[in-house]
């Protein structure tokens, strides 16, 4: 079920309206089996593997607080590799046998292992990783193990994060499930907010977006060079719009019930370093690979100084883009980011000894800018179907014919036959003209949200003006939304 579907849109009231009409003794129960009929929506069966996957931690967990010496890591062990298990069968299975075959042929070997057609769990990975965080977390003893297999359940398919995240740790999820909640005027009201603002920028910005980058990554060898450079630019708006769009929608559904969910952006394209983006940007899966992969391999390669930071740097981002997709383009956008954070470590002290003598504000700006580019030129690898198609992609960017394309249209900026022929094909007047707007109140709303409590000012206003920015952000929904049931991208991974 899609946050941006009619059925959500009758799914979510009346579940709520139940949530706060039921005694609390039942609401675990009840949040329980909506979250079963969400994620059934999608593909019933594999309903099992989450079962599975639960059953196996809420066992690991109670184990965990009983064992003693070697037996707590082999039962920590045990829990990882069964995790682990369901994620490289049905997310790795066909990527690593198609790379052994090429391993076998490269070494003239005879290897016949079948192609399996299996359809990926919507959100395995989401869900995995916070179902092992439960388990290393318990067997760090920064965790109490849950007593309650229904809330335990409840913990890993929470419905409006089942999906896509926040990955939620378990010392900051499991206690507010086991809270009561009565209803609440002004924190219902700030929840249905969210979803709204989120819903905007999902299916006002991020799906008119798409609809332009589409067009132009179907052919890029043809594409315009205003088109190339436009879909760059689109496509990292899209991809920010869409996933932070959904977890606005998904932290709003669950404060609405009382529960607070994590905070996942924050504001990632205002860094000035890669570093810096990366404690913005999916915030609950930067801070998991931090705490679970990178400290680890630190701390083992402790002794080799910065050559240790620089390889856990690599190990990390490695995993970061295995995580994103069974491809090696997701790799090679995972390990990018990895040599440019080596890169900014090694460098630490010869760039504050040349920032200490320039202005801050061209610091500054001169920091977003190299981070954006860096982030929106990766991407490429991200959303190309092949290296073929990313470095079709890249020689086209980058070539003369760009530069003069961009050149006449800037020029003709304002001539609509200039317009029909260096713009992408995938959007017409209209379209250019919701994403510009729509654009330009994302950048307004969040320099504003910066500096000031811009909901509570809101809520502070009288009655009739609250009710007309209402009505405004129904009508722009409904007028320059679009309603294909378009999926978010990050129900891939």
């Amino acid at each position: 079920m899609l946050f941006n579907s009619l059925e959500f849109l009758i799914f979510f009231p009346v579940v709520t309206v139940a949530y706060f009409l039921l005694p609390y003794r039942y609401r675990t129960v009840l949040l329980l089996l909506a979250s079963c009929f969400f994620y059934a929506a999608f593909v019933p069966a594999y309903l099992l593997i989450l079962l599975f996957l639960i059953s196996v931690d809420f066992w690991a967990g109670g184990a965990l607080e009983r064992a003693e010496g070697k037996r707590r890591f082999q039962i920590l062990l045990a829990s990882v590799l069964a995790n682990a298990s369901m994620l490289i069968f049905f997310k790795y299975f066909n990527f690593l046998n198609d790379n052994l075959n090429i391993l076998a042929r490269f070494l003239d070997l005879h290897l016949t292992i079948p192609h399996l057609d299996i359809l990926l769990p919507v959100g395995l990975s989401f869900h995995v990783f916070q179902s092992v965080s439960y388990t290393i977390e318990v067997y760090r003893k920064r965790a109490p193990a849950e007593k309650s297999f229904l809330t335990f359940a409840l913990y890993v398919m929470f419905y409006p994060q089942l999906v896509a995240g926040p990955i939620e740790r378990p010392q900051r999820l499991l206690p507010q499930l086991h809270k009561n909640y009565d209803f609440d005027y002004a924190r219902v009201t700030s929840g249905v907010q969210l979803m709204a603002w989120g819903i905007f920028k999902k299916v006002v910005i991020a799906d008119q977006l798409g609809l332009v980058v589409d067009s132009v990554y179907a052919d890029p060898a043809h594409a315009p060079g205003t088109a190339l450079v436009l879909a760059t630019v689109f496509f990292a708006y899209q991809l920010y719009c869409d996933f932070s769009g959904y977890t606005d929608i998904a932290r709003g559904a669950a404060r609405v019930m009382g529960i607070e969910l994590m905070r996942n952006f924050n504001f990632p394209y205002n860094a000035t370093t890669v570093t810096e983006f990366w404690r913005r940007w999916h915030i609950s899966l930067s801070s998991w690979i931090r705490d679970y992969i990178f400290m680890p391999v630190t701390v083992a390669l402790r002794r080799r100084g910065a050559l240790g930071i620089v390889g856990g740097f690599l190990v990390a981002f490695f995993f970061v883009g295995l995580w994103h997709g069974a491809s090696w383009m997701f790799v090679v956008f995972g390990l990018l980011h990895g040599v440019l954070l080596s890169l900014e470590y090694l460098t630490a002290g010869g760039r504050r000894r040349i920032v200490v003598h320039v202005p801050a504000w061209v610091a500054t700006c001169c920091g977003r800018i190299y981070v954006f580019l860096a982030w929106s030129l990766s991407l490429i690898f991200f959303r190309s179907g092949s290296f073929s198609d990313a470095l079709v992609f890249f020689r086209h960017l980058f070539s003369a014919k760009t530069v003069a394309d961009c050149t006449i249209f800037f020029a003709h900026i304002f001539n609509r036959s200039y317009q029909e022929i260096y713009l992408p094909r995938g959007g017409h007047r209209k379209e250019y003209l919701i994403i510009m707007i729509g654009l330009a109140l994302l950048l307004v709303v969040e320099g504003l949200s910066r500096k000031w409590p811009l909901r509570e000012r809101f809520n502070n206003l009288p009655a009739p003006m609250r009710f007309v920015g209402y009505s405004l952000c129904c009508w722009s929904i409904a007028a320059g939304g679009i309603f294909i049931h378009r999926q978010f991208i990050y129900f891939t991974f």
